[in-house]
């Protein structure tokens, strides 16, 4: 049957998702094709709510991973889709060049200056990383002979930065999410995670890295790690003296500092880029996620004139990289019009409103037994576990609850939108408080 909606126009019958054979032939993220655990059909998605194909409203508490800044069904997004797609979805990068990608580079080179200059345009996060990391290798291949034998770098645990091989080498080999591969990655330096943002700053904290880098800085291409919070890697957040002190660091030894802010780019920790807070700034800088508003994937690693001039050292500077589907024409429109929205918007009042409110409703968790830590930056707010939670139980329960937050671990976590209500938040936090309360009695049998 033809549906006609308000604006006169027909839509096609709505078809429900055949759950059964996603069960038994789709992979999801991080499951089991044995036991792939309970899916929730999701028909629709408006502003901070996720409409189920029963009916039920959820209240979106990771703004899918992270990326829907703006949340869902936007007008300025679906707009910027729908003006370019008739005059291009795509064409290939290699030789060619089309206004959203050179429209989009000057706002990242405008945004991040004076520092970053040279824009290398991805598909997904791993890959932007993946080519920071080819970056600082071909760096050095520039600088001569000697310099080639700097084929490691050193990051710290408890960090991520993405599933592809060479960046799961990067998750802590002995803990890390990836630690069944680690007999198969290359092999890098690790320094201690830096310390939380709890107290005030020791600079004694720097001492482990410090000693790491006075004692292999000359096998080293660069620095990793994620600016202010670790996300997939324990939600930790911590001093941005630590960056200032690593920044010094790098700058003694000549290493060039790389930041994956894929996860914390575009005002998600209270100012546009994590970096800013330490007044600093990387060689290097991975984006993604929030680039595009979560509408579609595309990342961007940018760098500066001397990493740049480095690369060509020793030839023409060819960077060896190109995926087929680099600097999308869609993908660029949507994200050069959610850096407009976000940027017209009230966004830092909206991230304080949300880390003000997190940080009045979840600190009451510190008083559950199976509460370990409360922690809040900006629109993020976490509450780590004395125990890892049962997916199985506690998604389902959420769901209950009328909201959608995904666990991990020992973490409930919340990075809403930034256009989320304080009346959705607080259903949140509610949901957080209720389910970690629910997790004791059924640890006591009750």
């Amino acid at each position: 049957m033809t549906v006609i909606n308000d604006s006169g126009a027909a839509e096609p019958p709505a078809v429900s998702v055949d759950v059964v054979f996603d069960h038994d032939h789709i992979w999801h993220p991080y499951s089991s094709m044995k036991t792939p655990g309970p899916l929730f059909p999701v028909a629709s998605a408006e502003g901070a709510l996720l409409t189920l194909e029963d009916g039920r409203q959820l209240v979106d508490g990771t703004a899918s991973w992270w990326a829907a800044i703006h949340g869902y069904n936007v007008p300025e997004l679906n707009q910027a889709i729908q003006h370019q797609l008739p005059q291009m979805a795509h064409v290939m990068f290699g030789g060619l060049t089309h206004q959203p990608a050179v429209s989009l580079a000057k706002k990242l080179v405008e945004l991040t200056a004076p520092s970053l200059e040279k824009v290398f345009f991805t598909d997904s996060g791993s890959v932007a990383v993946e080519v920071a990391l080819k970056m600082a290798l071909q760096y050095w291949q520039g600088q001569g002979q000697g310099e080639s034998k700097r084929q490691k770098f050193l990051t710290v645990k408890s960090g991520y930065h993405g599933d592809t091989f060479a960046t799961m080498a990067f998750s802590d080999p002995a803990t890390g999410m990836h630690h069944r591969f680690s007999g198969l990655l290359a092999e890098h330096l690790f320094a201690p995670a830096p310390p939380l943002a709890n107290s005030s700053w020791d600079p004694t904290a720097m001492e482990p890295i410090s000693r790491l880098l006075a004692d292999n800085h000359e096998q080293l291409a660069g620095v990793i790690l994620e600016p202010i919070v670790q996300a997939t890697g324990g939600m930790r957040i911590y001093p941005a003296e630590y960056l200032m002190a690593l920044r010094q660091l790098c700058d003694r030894y000549g290493l060039l500092l790389i930041f994956d802010e894929i996860a914390t780019g575009f005002g998600r920790t209270g100012s546009l880029f994590a970096y800013e807070q330490a007044e600093i700034a990387p060689d290097i800088l991975c984006l993604g996620k929030a680039l595009t508003g979560g509408y579609l994937t595309l990342a961007a690693t940018l760098t500066t004139q001397r990493v740049a001039d480095g690369i060509a050292g020793d030839g023409d500077g060819t960077l060896m990289h190109g995926p087929t589907f680099m600097a999308n024409p869609l993908a660029c429109a949507v994200a050069n019009a959610s850096i407009d929205l976000l940027l017209a918007s009230p966004w830092q009042s909206r991230v304080e409103a949300v880390e003000k409110q997190l940080q009045q409703q979840l600190e009451p968790c510190r008083s559950l037994p199976l509460v370990a830590d409360v922690r809040v930056k900006g629109a993020i707010g976490v509450v780590e576990l004395t125990e890892a939670v049962e997916m199985n139980w506690i998604q389902p329960r959420l769901v209950e609850l009328g909201v959608w937050i995904r666990p991990f671990g020992k973490l409930l976590y919340v990075m809403p939108p930034y256009i989320i209500s304080a009346e959705q938040l607080t259903l949140l936090t509610v949901a957080i408080y209720q389910v970690v309360d629910e997790m004791a009695q059924r640890s006591r049998g009750e």
